[in-house]
């Protein structure tokens, strides 16, 4: 089953009367229709017919497509490390902040807990309930030590290069990606590091988008992995050279690259609101992705202890390793939305396109992340507030339960 072909009800659902974010205008107010898990009819104005599970009154709604979140770590207290079922309960979990697809992020790992997440994502992704499972996001072994931020630094490799104290080498984990390779979908990589054009060039050969990040990287090395097929960038300016006059680094070289689309956290933590306004003058909302890096922190209350890959954090205003690191963020997309919209003055049309269409056109999901005919019906309904009143998967309600 693809990704975009889950199990679909024939029950017509008829979404009248919100305001409907279409791809290039806003619909005030429009009546969407879905039918055998497609959006089948769009039409001004508020639908007239009987409240109830066939016809919903959304007046005084947004109508936004479903939120697409490339890089997240867990929600809840799930972490896609943790083994077991943790990949079902971030997806049965997700909803409930307007995401209707995700890839599932990791860390860098031991081979044995790669093959396990990336065997957990295989068995979720024909699944018919919670948000779509997409290919993982592998926030890789083969990352700069001196970037590393919260990754574990005795897991970090060369492509090439052997064992680290009798464990594992970097060829082994590359076996991992190799043997489950339809299960990756995108994969970091620090293009500065021993052997990583070479790799770049064989995961992209691989169908594997190669997003640069967590580099310490020169701007001639970023155009070097932006050359060999690179395609994004892993939280911009978040563990990566910075921007200089003198010594652009690896910000600038994605900034300027049309080839690239750059990912951003936007909790107002990990990057200042005049960074984020910059980076979305250069590149637009077409060209960004809206990303929370969550971690199982998010959703839990300030002061909550969880893991990101087995290592302790604490929540706060973001998420925090025990020596006070940062570890990705306690942002849901729901408030990412919500922060581009009241905190960047973005429209409703470029926050969505940012939390939605980019990310689904940077990964080749041409039938998602846009409301429009013939697509699929993956919709969130938004308060005035952006707080999800009602999340649709493939016409299906999957938050709140039916």
């Amino acid at each position: 089953m693809s990704d975009g072909e889950r199990g679909r009800g024939s029950r017509r659902v008829v979404l009248a009367g919100a305001d409907v974010v279409l791809p290039h205008q806003l619909l005030s107010p429009g009546t969407v229709v879905l039918q055998d898990g497609r959006i089948v009819e769009i039409t001004p104005g508020s639908q007239p017919g009987p409240d109830g599970p066939g016809h919903v009154d959304c007046t005084d709604r947004l109508l936004v497509p479903g939120l697409i979140d490339v890089h997240v770590h867990g929600i809840e207290g799930s972490d896609a490390l943790d083994g077991g079922d943790a990949i079902a309960q971030i997806a049965g979990r997700l909803p409930r902040y307007g995401v209707t697809a995700f890839c599932p992020t990791s860390i860098a790992c031991a081979p044995q807990a790669l093959r396990d997440m990336l065997s957990a994502v295989r068995g979720s992704r024909g699944a018919t309930t919670g948000a779509r499972v997409l290919p993982a996001h592998l926030e890789s072994n083969f990352i700069n030590p001196d970037y590393c931020g919260a990754q574990p630094i005795e897991c970090l490799r060369l492509p090439q290069g052997p064992p680290v104290a009798g464990t594992f080498s970097g060829p082994e984990i590359l076996a991992e990606i190799h043997a489950a390779q339809s299960d990756v979908g995108i994969m970091t990589i620090a293009p500065e590091l021993d052997g990583a054009i070479d790799l770049i060039r064989d995961i992209v050969a691989r169908g594997i988008h190669v997003s640069l990040g967590h580099s310490g990287g020169t701007y001639e090395h970023a155009r070097e992995g932006i050359d060999a097929g690179a395609t994004q960038a892993t939280h911009l300016f978040n563990r990566m050279t910075p921007l200089g006059h003198r010594a652009p680094g690896l910000a600038a070289a994605v900034l300027e690259s049309e080839a690239i689309t750059v990912e951003i956290i936007c909790d107002g933590v990990h990057v200042h609101p005049a960074m984020l306004r910059l980076a979305l003058a250069i590149k637009g909302p077409s060209r960004t992705m809206a990303i929370t890096d969550g971690t199982a922190g998010s959703g839990l209350t300030r002061g909550a202890r969880t893991t990101l890959g087995g290592r302790p954090i604490t929540v706060g205003d973001a998420a925090y390793l025990d020596d006070g690191t940062i570890a990705g963020s306690v942002l849901t997309m729901d408030r990412a939305f919500a922060n581009l919209v009241t905190r960047l003055k973005l429209s409703v049309l470029d926050a969505a396109r940012s939390c939605a269409t980019t990310p689904a056109d940077a990964l080749g999901l041409g039938k998602m992340g846009r409301i429009a005919v013939g697509c699929d019906a993956d919709l969130v309904l938004l308060d005035r507030d952006f707080h999800v009143t009602a999340t649709y998967i493939a016409g299906e309600l999957a938050w709140p339960a039916q």
